[in-house]
C-alpha cells in the first residue's frame, strides 16, 4: 500500500512540474539561388579581378531568415516569476556546415529570470540593445541581410552577437520598453578592455512607432567582431581583410579600422502604418574612434575617428493578405580620415514575399549599390552588399529567389 500511495504521489508530482514548466523546438529554413553582377576574386597588384556568380545559398548571409533551430524553455517558480532559457544554432542549409563561425549555439544561448511585472534579466550570448530597439525600422526586418547598410555597420541585420552579457529588459509600459546590457571583458587587472555597453529604448503604438538605441564596444576587434570561433586575437584583423590574389576582400569600406579603440553605435529610428502600408525611417551614426590603438593591425597607419553616418527610408505593402512587397533607399556617408577624402555609399533595396502558408513562403529580393571616394583599405571604394563578395567595381547588383519555411 505505502508503494502504491508513493508511486501515485511521484506521478501527480511528474504532472505538476509538466504543467509548469515547457520545452519547445523551433526552427526555420530558408535558402535560396543568389546571383551577383561582380564579385572579387582576388587581386594583382592594385587591380581587382571579379566576375559575375550564381550560387544555392542558405539564407544567412543574403536572405530573409538565416537557417536555425532552438530550443526554448521556461519553468514556472511561483506567482509572476518564471525561469528562461534559450539555446539557439545556426546552420547553413546548403552544406549542413555551422554558421557563425562555428559556434554551436551561435545566434543566442543565455539563461535568466522573467516575470511581467518585474521585466528580465538573462545572462549569456545574445542582441544587443541597439537591435531591439532599431532593426524593426530597418530595411534588413523585411527585405533580408543583403539590404543591411554596407557591410552591416551598424549591426542592424545581427551579424554580431554579444558574448559574456548580462541584459534587463523592462516590463511592457503600454508600447514603451526600454533594455540595457553590460558585456564583461574578463581581462585581469583592466575591467573596461573588451567591455561592451548597450542601452535601448522603443514604443510600438497601434500606428507610430519609435525607437532610440546606444552601444560602446571597447577594442571592438575582439570584442565586437572576434567573439566567434573563427576569429582571432588583437594581432588579427577580425572585421576583415585586404584580400590576396586568390581570395576576395571583407568588409572594405570598414576593415581598415581594426585599430579603433572604441566602436559606438547610435541610433533612432520611427514607422507609421496607413491601412496595409508601412512607411519607416532610420538613422544611425557609427564611430571608429581612436585609431591606432593597440586594439588590432593598423597597415596604412590611420589615426582619429572614422565616423559612417547612415540614414534610410523604407515603404512597404500588403497587396494583398499575402502577398508583402516593399522598397528602401539608403545612403551613407563616411568622413575624410587621413586626408583620403570619405567615402559615399547609395543603395537602393527591393523585396517581394509571397505566404503559401502560415509557415512557409517564396520570396524575391534585389539589391542595388555605388561606391563613390576611397574606402578604408585606401583603394577607390568598391561596391559591398552584404552577404556577397565585394564588387570589384564601385558599382555591384544582388538578386535573390528563396523559399522560407519555419516549424
Amino acid at each position: 500500500m505505502r508503494k502504491i500511495v508513493l508511486g501515485g504521489v511521484v506521478a501527480v508530482t511528474a504532472v505538476t512540474v509538466h504543467a509548469q514548466s515547457s520545452v519547445t523546438l523551433y526552427g526555420i529554413v530558408d535558402v535560396g539561388l543568389s546571383y551577383v553582377n561582380s564579385a572579387q576574386t582576388g587581386k594583382v597588384g592594385q587591380h581587382l579581378n571579379g566576375a559575375s556568380q550564381i550560387a544555392l545559398t542558405d539564407a544567412h548571409a543574403t536572405g530573409l531568415s538565416g537557417s536555425r533551430w532552438g530550443l526554448r524553455g521556461q519553468e514556472n517558480l511561483g506567482g509572476d516569476l518564471n525561469a528562461i532559457f534559450v539555446l539557439e544554432n545556426g546552420f547553413m542549409v546548403n552544406s549542413g556546415a555551422l554558421a557563425q563561425g562555428g559556434a554551436e549555439f551561435g545566434r543566442q544561448a543565455y539563461v535568466g529570470l522573467s516575470s511581467t511585472s518585474a521585466g528580465s534579466v538573462i545572462a549569456g550570448r545574445q542582441y544587443d540593445p541597439v537591435v531591439f530597439s532599431l532593426q524593426q525600422f530597418s530595411a534588413p526586418y523585411w527585405a533580408g541581410y543583403m539590404s543591411a547598410h554596407i557591410g552591416d555597420i551598424d549591426n542592424l541585420a545581427n551579424t554580431n552577437r554579444i558574448n559574456n552579457s548580462v541584459k534587463y529588459v523592462t516590463p511592457n509600459f503600454g508600447g514603451l520598453q526600454a533594455g540595457a546590457l553590460y558585456s564583461l571583458g574578463g581581462v585581469a587587472g583592466n575591467e573596461t578592455q573588451n567591455q561592451i555597453w548597450s542601452l535601448g529604448v522603443n514604443y510600438n503604438g497601434s500606428a507610430l512607432s519609435l525607437g532610440a538605441g546606444y552601444l560602446n564596444a571597447r577594442n571592438p576587434n575582439v570584442s565586437f567582431y572576434g567573439n566567434t570561433p573563427n576569429k582571432g586575437l588583437a594581432t588579427v584583423n577580425n572585421i576583415g581583410s585586404s584580400g590576396s590574389a586568390t581570395t576576395p576582400q571583407a568588409s572594405p569600406a570598414f576593415a581598415g579600422y581594426a585599430s579603433a579603440n572604441t566602436l559606438e553605435i547610435m541610433g533612432v529610428g520611427a514607422s507609421y502604418v496607413l491601412s496595409q502600408t508601412t512607411i519607416s525611417a532610420v538613422v544611425t551614426n557609427t564611430r571608429f574612434e581612436g585609431l591606432g590603438s593597440a586594439s588590432g593591425p593598423n597597415p596604412f597607419g590611420y589615426s582619429g575617428n572614422a565616423i559612417f553616418t547612415n540614414a534610410e527610408l523604407g515603404v512597404r505593402t500588403m497587396i494583398t493578405p499575402t502577398l508583402l512587397a516593399g522598397v528602401a533607399f539608403d545612403y551613407t556617408e563616411r568622413n575624410s580620415v587621413k586626408s583620403d577624402g570619405g567615402a559615399k555609399y547609395m543603395q537602393l533595396d527591393f523585396a517581394v514575399d509571397y505566404n503559401l502558408s502560415k509557415r512557409t513562403d517564396l520570396y524575391a529580393l534585389a539589391v542595388m549599390q555605388r561606391a563613390t571616394g576611397r574606402d578604408s583599405l585606401s583603394q577607390p571604394a568598391v561596391a559591398t552588399i552584404s552577404g556577397f563578395s565585394p564588387s570589384a567595381t564601385d558599382k555591384q547588383l544582388g538578386l535573390r529567389i528563396g523559399i522560407r519555411h519555419k516549424f
